[in-house]
């Protein structure tokens, strides 16, 4: 399988917010930056985000993949409510990025790493 084009179904099913076939594209065992999380819990986490940030939306700028692993550079423009990452961000609009690693095994992502840049949104605000 084309590791990219699974990749680009997974982020429109993250934008879809179509939580119900994201076990199309995540391991059950999946862990987000070392913390066993389970589909379950990377589900709700996502969630989570969707929450905190109606306006959410994953936009691929940068993607590289050499089986089985893939690194992709998002972008984000968005407003979050409230607090985001600690900083009191209150439904201005920002825009930041943020590296993920993924690690697949049978065609779906068991392992992410990610760093958000914190300093993009410090010096938003």
């Amino acid at each position: 399988m084309d590791l990219k084009q699974i990749y680009r179904d997974y982020i429109d099913c993250l934008n879809e917010q179509a939580w119900s076939r994201l076990g199309t594209f995540v391991a059950n065992d999946i862990t987000h930056n070392s913390n066993p999380l389970g589909l379950a819990g990377y589900r709700k986490m996502l969630e989570q985000d969707y929450a905190a940030i109606p306006d959410l939306r994953f936009n691929v700028e940068m993607m590289i993949s050499e089986y089985p692993h893939l690194g992709s550079r998002l972008r984000f423009d968005c407003s979050p409510a409230g607090v985001f990452l600690g900083l009191p961000v209150n439904g201005r609009r920002v825009s930041f990025h943020e590296n993920v690693f993924y690690e697949f095994d049978n065609n779906k992502i068991m392992r992410v790493r990610s760093v958000i840049d914190k300093a993009a949104l410090e010096a938003q605000l």
